[in-house]
């Protein structure tokens, strides 16, 4: 369990949250988002918002593999939409790097930086490194996902998972988002970090900030995520500094200062490593929990199927994953001149990885659209990448995932959608902010 909390100097905040910064702007002025004009420029957040992605992208797919956006806020880009296109850029690292940056979110120049008034602020991470560099600082942190790791961690998974779901109400409306899915994650989180125990929402709260694109294209709010993850910076720095001169331990922090590939690191390269594992450990897992419970409701068929044959668990586990893609894409950028599926894409062009299209691809999942628990190449799934950029946290999530449904079911608990559905309103985290439901038994 995770430590104590040590008095802190400054009181942190977690308000306000990300989400609700960018809707009261947008409420005030509709325009403060630039316009997005071209057909099939999907980096637009109000379809993932509406939930009126999925045509859009089925179009494209018919149309081919990728596609040019020439006019984008986030400057131009190829959108690539088929599973197989995916895949052949992933598996060819050298080519497609990931130096740099792993969202449709652009590095300003310099020249841009002046012009604004701004100073550079740039948090790099091992998954937007490329070989050598990137083997290195990933195999600090790999071992605490191994299998055996797995296996010491389900019971404590499966105690805090039974724990939270005997305090939820009967007979009333919740949100599903607040009481199970952040709570879930943001503990495991806590004892990923050894993070202080009663401060652990507030990496739900940096995950929030530093997870949403479309920040960066309004000024004020993308300095505003400046500030707190700087604030993020200083108390993961303090924990640092407990912990430099103690005994290794085997929480993250602990793996990485005594990492001869990540002891060395810059402040801001310790931030962005942070940022990586944060968002991948909250964000992904939460959306894809909530996921589950609107699509179960969605499906009633599916639910009743779940309800019946348990045994389905694991296989519904991958095909709720793919279903929901809880990061809708990442970036590579073309080492040189190459020619792709019958497009002749440039050295230094960024191509935008489509994860989210990817599950649907009909060529690959049948009837995409619809959940299917019974589906048998539901591992497909792009949702944690492919190749050597592949989730490093993958089986967390999926055992996590896994003895959420099997808690559920052996409460006999069916979960209702009973309210509001509130979607993220963004390009890069595909998921809920709130979901009201109610409890029945089954």
């Amino acid at each position: 369990m995770a430590t104590k909390a040590a008095e802190q100097p400054i009181k942190w905040r977690t308000e306000p949250r990300a989400v609700d910064v960018l809707e009261a702007v947008l409420k005030e002025n509709p325009q403060a988002l630039p316009e997005h004009t071209e057909k099939w420029d999907v980096s637009r957040s109000d379809i993932y918002v509406e939930d009126r992605w999925q045509p859009i992208f089925a179009a494209m797919r018919a149309a081919g593999d990728l596609h040019k956006v020439e006019n984008s806020p986030f400057g131009a880009h190829w959108n690539v939409v088929t599973h197989k296109a995916i895949q052949h850029i992933e598996a060819l690292p050298e080519l497609f790097s990931s130096e740099g940056a792993i969202t449709i979110l652009d590095r300003l120049t310099d020249e841009q930086l002046e012009e604004l008034g701004r100073e550079r602020f740039e948090l790099p991470m091992f998954i937007a490194m490329d070989r050598p560099k990137h083997t290195g600082q990933r195999r600090t942190v790999a071992p605490k996902f191994t299998p055996s790791n797995m296996a010491d961690m389900e019971d404590e998974i499966r105690h805090r998972t039974g724990e939270l779901l005997d305090t939820l109400p009967r007979g009333e409306v919740f949100d599903w988002v607040d009481k199970v899915s952040i709570e879930l994650t943001t503990g495991m989180l806590a004892i990923l970090f050894d993070f202080p125990w009663e401060d652990r929402r507030l990496l739900t709260f940096w995950s929030d900030w530093a997870g949403d694109t479309e920040l960066g294209l309004i000024r004020d709010l993308d300095e505003m995520r400046q500030g707190i993850l700087r604030e993020m910076a200083t108390y993961f720095t303090q924990l640092w500094m407990e912990r430099a001169n103690k005994e290794p331990t085997p929480d993250l922090i602990s793996m990485m200062i005594h990492s001869p590939a990540m002891n060395q690191m810059s402040p801001e390269e310790y931030m962005g490593n942070l940022v990586l594992l944060i968002v991948g450990g909250n964000d992904t897992t939460r959306n894809t929990m909530s996921g589950i419970v609107h699509a179960f409701d969605k499906f009633p068929d599916q639910r009743k199927l779940f309800e019946e044959n348990p045994d389905l668990i694991p296989n519904a586990v991958q095909e709720c994953i793919r279903y929901q893609t809880p990061l809708a894409h990442m970036r590579r950028t073309a080492t040189e001149d190459t020619e792709l599926f019958g497009e002749q894409v440039k050295a230094g062009e960024k191509l935008i990885l489509w994860y989210l299209s990817a599950n649907r691809d009909e060529t690959v999942f049948e009837n995409p659209d619809k959940l299917d628990i019974t589906r048998e190449n539901a591992r497909r799934h792009l949702s944690f990448g492919y190749g050597i950029h592949r989730c490093v946290g993958a089986r967390l999530a999926e055992l996590q995932l896994r003895i959420l449904l099997e808690e559920m079911h052996k409460r006999r608990m069916r979960v209702h959608v009973a309210g509001d559905v509130v979607r993220v309103r963004a390009n890069f985290v595909h998921g809920f902010r709130k979901l009201e439901v109610e409890i029945t038994d089954f």
